[in-house]
Parts: C-alpha cells; sequence; structure tokens
C-alpha cells in the first residue's frame, strides 16, 4: 500500500473554483471530513480493534484485510466532486511513492466511458505498467446491463455482495401479521407500541422527498416510504421534519428483496418489495391501520443464504469492450463496520448531530478495499507476481455457491446470478494464495489490445505516457484473445463461433503438474479445448491452450439474451475456474470505443 502522501492533487479542484481552497470550510490535505476515505482504509488495512461496533450493532474486534500494511492517502474527491486531473494527479504521486496497490472506490456516472477519456483508465494503465494492482468499485448503478464501470481490462473490477450478518427488525401490523425488515436505528425502542400507519404517497411524496411531506398528514404517525431517488436516511429525516415517528421504508420492483441496513434518526426499518406491496395494500384497505417496529439487533446465520449480490451492484456486460468480462469478483459491500472519520455523523445529514468511531455502510465502495487488501497479502506472499497474474489469482479460485450449496443469488431477481452480476464469483483468501495457474499479461499486452479495439497509435500514448507513437504491427485477432481469465463471446448469428487462445503459468509446487479440463458448456454452445491437456515439466512452465466457443451442431434460437457456462483446468489439487459468458445476436446494446 505504501508510506507517503503529498496534498499536490487539489489543483484541478482549484482550477474550478477559481481560487485557493478555503482551509476554513474545507480541508486540502487527506484529512476526512466525510467518512468515505476513513472507511474504505480501514477495510484494506486497519489496525485490529477490540469492541468495535456501530453502537450496539455489530459488536466485536475488527480488522482490515491487511493489517499489516501501511497506508498512503490521496484526496481526489471535493465538495462539488471528482476532478479527473485531480484524480490523475494523485494516481501519478501514489505510482512516484513506490505503492504496492491502489484502491479506488470511486467511479464515472453512467455508462462506463471511452477508455481514453476514463480518466481511471488512463491514471491505472500507468501504474499496473509499474507493477501496481489497481483494484475498483464496479458502481451502484445496479441492477440494469451494462452498468459497471472501470471496466478497462487492467483494472481489477469489484461488485458488492451480502454477508451471513444482518439487523432485523420486523414490522408488526394492527393485524398481528409480521414482515421482516432491517434497520440499524440506536434510538429509543417503541416498545411494541401501535402506531397510526400512513402511506407517504397520501401524503404529497410517495418517495418522502425533504419538504413535500404534509405534516398534518404525517404529525404522530408511521410512514410508508417508497425507496427511490433520494438517500434513504434523508427519507427518514423527511418524516421526522414533518412530524412523523418512525418509518416503513419499501423496496420497488428495481431493487426487489435487496436490504440494506441504515443508520436512521426515526424507528425505521427496511423491506423488500414483496413485503412492502403487502403493508401497502393493508394501508389502503383497513380502515384503521396501524404498526410498530420490533428491532432485534445483530443476527449471524443461514436465515438468508450469503453471499448475495447487492440489487444495487453494477453489472455486465462490459460497455466499451464485450469481449472482456465484467465485474472480475465481488466481495463483501452490503452493511460493513469500518472505521468513521469524527468530522461527520453517520448518516452525513446536517440535521444528524450524532458522532461515532465506527459506521456501517453499504456500496461498492466497501467491497473495492475488501479485494485491495487481499492484492496486498497477495503481493506480500508473491512479490514476484504481476498485477494480472494477483488478477487472476482472485478470479480463478473465486467461489460461485452460497452457504447453502447453491449458485450464488442476485437480490434484484431473487434467483441464481450470472457471471455479468457476479463475475468470477466471490473472493477466496486462502485459494487464492495457492492458484496453481495464472493467466499473466503486461502493458505490451493491453496495448495490443488497444489496438485491437480500433485505437490509433496517438490514442494509445494516453495510456503509455511515450513520446514515442505506439506500435500496431501486432495486435489480437479479436479484443477477447489477450490472455484474461475469463471468457464473453459475442456471436453475430447462430451459426457463429470464435476461438480464443490463452496461455497459464504454472506457480504451484508440483513443476510436472498435469492439468485436464472440465467444461460446462453454456446453453446452445459447444465449447472444445486444444490440446485436451496441459503437462508442465521442470522446463516448460507456461503452456498455451485454445478454446472454441460455438453454436451447437443443431442451432435452435435462444430465448435468452445470455447464456452462461465454465471451464476448470485441475490437477487434483487445484481448481481453476474461468466463466464463460455468451450474448446471442438479438441483443446488442454495447458501444464501440
Amino acid at each position: 500500500m505504501g508510506s507517503a502522501r503529498r496534498p499536490r492533487p487539489s489543483l484541478g479542484y482549484e482550477a474550478a473554483l477559481g481560487h485557493p481552497i478555503d482551509e476554513t470550510k474545507e480541508s486540502k490535505s487527506p484529512l476526512d471530513t466525510e467518512g468515505h476515505g476513513t472507511h474504505t482504509a480501514s477495510t484494506a488495512a486497519g489496525s485490529p480493534v477490540a469492541g468495535a461496533g456501530f453502537f450496539d450493532y455489530a459488536e466485536g474486534q475488527a480488522v482490515g484485510m491487511d493489517p499489516g500494511a501501511r497506508i498512503a492517502a490521496y484526496k481526489i474527491c471535493w465538495t462539488s466532486g471528482c476532478y479527473d486531473s485531480d484524480i490523475l494527479a494523485a494516481m501519478d504521486e501514489a505510482v512516484a511513492d513506490g505503492v504496492d496497490v491502489i484502491s479506488l472506490s470511486v467511479g464515472a456516472n453512467g455508462y462506463a466511458p471511452s477508455f481514453f477519456t476514463d480518466s481511471i483508465a488512463i491514471g491505472a494503465f500507468h501504474a499496473v505498467s509499474k507493477g501496481i494492482v489497481v483494484s475498483c468499485s464496479a458502481g451502484n448503478s445496479g441492477p440494469g446491463e451494462y452498468t459497471a464501470v472501470n471496466i478497462a481490462p487492467w483494472i481489477l473490477t469489484v461488485g458488492a455482495s451480502t454477508i451471513d450478518r444482518e439487523f432485523p427488525a420486523d414490522v408488526v401490523l394492527g393485524d398481528g401479521r409480521v414482515f421482516g425488515g432491517v434497520s440499524l436505528y440506536a434510538g429509543d425502542p417503541l416498545d411494541s407500541t401501535q402506531l397510526p400507519l400512513v402511506f407517504a404517497g397520501d401524503c404529497g411524496s410517495p418517495l418522502c422527498l425533504m419538504g413535500e411531506l404534509d405534516s398534518k398528514k404525517v404529525a404522530g404517525k408511521m410512514v410508508l416510504c417508497l425507496r427511490g431517488n433520494n438517500a434513504r436516511v434523508e427519507k427518514g429525516a423527511a418524516v421526522k421534519l414533518a412530524g412523523g415517528v418512525g418509518m416503513i421504508l419499501a423496496n420497488t420492483e428495481e431493487s426487489g428483496e435487496e436490504l440494506i441496513a441504515d443508520s436512521h434518526l426515526v424507528p425505521a426499518t427496511m423491506v423488500g418489495q414483496k413485503f412492502g406491496d403487502k403493508i401497502r395494500y393493508y394501508v389502503q384497505t383497513d380502515p384503521s391501520p396501524t404498526a410498530t417496529i420490533v428491532f432485534r439487533g445483530t443476527v449471524i446465520g443461514k436465515s438468508r443464504s450469503a453471499p448475495r449480490v447487492a440489487a444495487f451492484s453494477s453489472r455486465g456486460p462490459n460497455y466499451r469492450a464485450p469481449e472482456i468480462l465484467k465485474p472480475d469478483v465481488i466481495a463483501p459491500g452490503v452493511n460493513i463496520l469500518a472505521a468513521w472519520t469524527g468530522a461527520a455523523s453517520p448518516t452525513d445529514l446536517d440535521i444528524d448531530s450524532r458522532r461515532v468511531e465506527f459506521n456501517i455502510i453499504s456500496g461498492t465502495s466497501m467491497s473495492c478495499p475488501h479485494v485491495s487488501g487481499l492484492a496486498a497479502l497477495l503481493r506480500q506472499a508473491h512479490p514476484e507476481w504481476s498485477p494480472a497474474a494477483i488478477k487472476s489469482a482472485l478470479m480463478t479460485t473465486a467461489y460461485n455457491l452460497d452457504n447453502s450449496g447453491e449458485t450464488i443469488k442476485d437480490l434484484a431477481t431473487g434467483v441464481e446470478s450470472t457471471p455479468f452480476v457476479r463475475g468470477a464469483g466471490h473472493v477466496d483468501p486462502n485459494a487464492a494464495l495457492d492458484p496453481g495457474l495464472v493467466y499473466d499479461a503486461g502493458s505490451d499486452d493491453y496495448v495490443a489490445f488497444l489496438c485491437t479495439l480500433g485505437y490509433s497509435p496517438s490514442l494509445i500514448s494516453i495510456f503509455t505516457q511515450d513520446a514515442s507513437v505506439a506500435d500496431c504491427s501486432t495486435k489480437f485477432a479479436r479484443p477477447g484473445d489477450l490472455n484474461y481469465p475469463a471468457f464473453a463471446a459475442v456471436f453475430s448469428s447462430y451459426q457463429d463461433s470464435v476461438t480464443y487462445r490463452r496461455v497459464v503459468r504454472n506457480v504451484g509446487s508440483n513443476s510436472s503438474a498435469v492439468y485436464q479440463p472440465t467444461i460446462a458448456s453454456p446453453y446452445g454452445v459447444d465449447v472444445t479445448v486444444t490440446p485436451s491437456k496441459l503437462a508442465f515439466d521442470g522446463k516448460q512452465q507456461s503452456l498455451g491452450y485454445e478454446i472454441t466457443i460455438a453454436v451447437s451442431g443443431n442451432p435452435v434460437i435462444v430465448d435468452s439474451s445470455y447464456s452462461f457456462g465454465s471451464i476448470t483446468w485441475s490437477d487434483g489439487a487445484h481448481d481453476v475456474t474461468s466463466p464463460i459468458a455468451v450474448t446471442w445476436p438479438s441483443n446488442g446494446g454495447a458501444a464501440a470505443m
């Protein structure tokens, strides 16, 4: 992670302001006055702290993924946002300071920009070329397709998943029905007191927007609000300011059954869409609807399978390079406890006067530093590994089954997630230490990839920061030929076939290992591999293979946009797994370059 830091990455912000930063209002140093940076840094490399917790929630010892790492902090975001020039300046400073891993819980808004206009992709290329792993958030714009950002192949892109710890807070209706929800409310409980229940849509604003609730209809009542548009905790604040005494926050179809606990300012809980619809029907049909909330503290167990992929976690396919699978992996990003700044409240709302040493929040910002810390551990264990090798180890050893033995679910749909949602799977720290085989790549490979995308040598020089013009005389047959530990085929017809080439290096203890493949072909597809086994010897520790992904011999038009499978190379001691994703001709949403 490194040890030094300089406050230089502020010039872009100051240029936008038109004057120097007023340090009586905003710190120019990496001092964290918002909380996000403290939370992510402590997740990646925080020292052990006994008795950590958020009020009475999640109490116990807290520790970062790599507590032995040193943290270098570079401030790139300010009151009005994050400026490209400051992001690039900070990444350049980190490279100059000799860091091993850059953890960046920041990303573009909307669809991923072209690589040559993406400051993070450009800065990451330079860092990776110097041997630095760059780990980034996939974004919080799910569950729609093509929403993942930070999707350049040299970046380690991380989605968000749940853990097996929850903070239940049940809704109890006046008719006796109980609906489970979650909350981090830490004030006085309701003591099972039934309160009049109203729907916010009947009180001026179904989304409980600040200042739009009719206090005459809300005062003294429990309010059912819908999720969306404004911050979840802000909805509770709007209820409180209107005189309401409690809130039930209900998901809409977009978020499905995803439950995120928040530190509300009024007694409040979040419920999934199904329960929310039932509660709303109760409000509309019962002549005197009432409700209360029972807060149950911290619960660890398998009552809900874990991990599950968060509905907010951004997804593939890759908007700029459809033959590169994104995201790469998932990691814990829902209801994560980590350190917090003393300069801001846990909700970041002006009316919240509370100050805490730890906070529980959610986002791919929280999952990214988990993987950044793992990358630091892998760098320590294998200092000779390249950033691509470290990424490969994390991807090919990731697991895809939850703690109930079933494929990891997608909280947006309630059904099995796909590689466009979970990437190669959930990171497995111990397995990544000994992956058996790695797929390696370096700057020349990434230049060839950009050439294959059609980038001109002058555009590529933006990435290489080299005055000389990039050499595009050598490029791949197709972008998917980059030596990546995953496969994403895009078919142009129902008779299509693609062949990709890969090279794997044996990094296991057995220099004479023999690996054989197990193939799970996607629906409607035949997958074949040549050669049929990889036999290493003491002299040759890198071997190549070709994988052909073809529409099956008797093609049937597939009634879906995608189908998925995998290939696993095994020597009996290691399972080296790569996901396979196929995009069918009916679905074409990716942009060029």
